[in-house]
């Protein structure tokens, strides 16, 4: 642990060099000092935080700048959420008051609000749905033997999808499985609804039918539904905070952010190792599995909508981005979120 002095020199460091992005100084350190220390003291405490890894000097200047482990050291003992300007608050109470008509809507305008609320990228991934029903499955024939199955559940989500059909399954087919599926379907969560199960309603059906092909279209209908959905907007704020020169590295980049299989394994595992205490997580880009992000903080919060399970909200930004103003922001956006969802849920209750 560090001592009171050490510590009010090394969050200096950091809020200044946040604010500047530039090297700081005895001097720069000791003018915004609640305390008197004379600019040698505040050297030698320099001294002393560099021997500990915890600041490190750059070639271009006498200054420091905060080393990982600063960052951890100021995320796990120094750093306090910032109450944001109430214009931020009437933004964000703004942009949710609106009618959605399904979840995923709710949850795609979230990471476009804290997108552009923060000039970085942000994800929002939407409620685990392990209670959410089937309430009806139709297929609708569209032209040159296409057709969009249709899923609809408790919760008032839509998911669609559209297929070309073999030239020998024939409409009277279509609708004896249309029917079986309701049938067999309806009132049973997406958890339940396994691929053993539809198998095993293959197996029920009169020998000569296609149903095979048909619940296999379900399957997808189903899987596509049941899958937490994650959205992601602000990419191309990746540039503005990327220092890479290599071409390829930014695309690779972007494809990792992109991927929501990895970023929703990698929020993920930042959860596994966080503190259950803390209702927003800051993951530095040293502590993080892909080399890509070493520049980079992820900050994440899990939001809370009761029974419906819980979903996570997450910025990626630089690693020397205002952890204050961050974390103060989504504290009060996850439960925010929430408070729309259950508004949204109580509707159809």
């Amino acid at each position: 642990m560090l001592t009171e002095r050490q510590e009010l020199i090394l969050k200096t460091i950091i809020q200044d060099f946040t604010q500047d992005h530039e090297p700081v100084g005895s001097k720069t350190v000791m003018k915004q000092l609640p305390i008197k220390v004379s600019s040698a003291t505040i050297r030698n405490e320099m001294a002393t935080l560099e021997e500990k890894g915890l600041i490190e000097k750059t070639h271009s200047s006498s200054g420091r700048i905060p080393s990982s482990e600063g960052y951890r050291y100021y995320l796990d003992n120094l750093v306090e959420p910032l109450r944001l300007p109430e214009n931020v608050y009437d933004k964000i109470v703004y942009q949710l008051d609106r009618p959605f008509h399904q979840v995923n809507e709710i949850v795609q305008e979230a990471a476009k609000i804290l997108s552009d609320l923060t000039n970085y990228t942000a994800f929002a991934e939407g409620p685990e749905n392990h209670g959410v029903t089937v309430t009806g499955f139709r297929i609708v024939p569209l032209s040159n033997r296409q057709i969009m199955a249709i899923l609809v559940t408790s919760d008032g989500n839509v998911q669609n999808q559209v297929y070309a059909l073999p030239h020998h399954i024939h409409g009277d087919e279509i609708e004896k499985a249309v029917r079986m599926i309701n049938d067999e379907l309806v009132g049973k969560s997406l958890k339940e609804i396994t691929p053993t199960l539809l198998k095993g309603l293959v197996n029920q059906q009169i020998a000569g039918t296609h149903s095979a092909e048909l619940l296999s279209l379900v399957e997808d209908v189903i899987k596509d539904a049941a899958s937490e959905q994650m959205y992601v907007d602000g990419q191309i704020n990746l540039l503005n905070n990327s220092s890479e020169k290599n071409v390829n590295d930014i695309r690779s980049l972007y494809e990792l952010v992109d991927h929501n299989d990895l970023i929703s394994n990698l929020m993920g595992d930042c959860e596994k190792v966080a503190s259950p205490d803390l209702p927003v997580q800051v993951t530095l880009g040293s502590e993080l599995p892909n080399d890509l992000l070493k520049n980079y903080s992820l900050v994440t919060a899990r939001y809370n909508v009761g029974e419906h399970g819980e979903g996570t909200i997450a910025l990626l930004g630089p690693t020397n981005m205002p952890y204050s103003q961050m974390i103060g922001l989504l504290e009060y956006f996850r439960n925010e979120l929430a408070k729309k969802l259950l508004d949204y849920y109580g509707r159809f209750q």
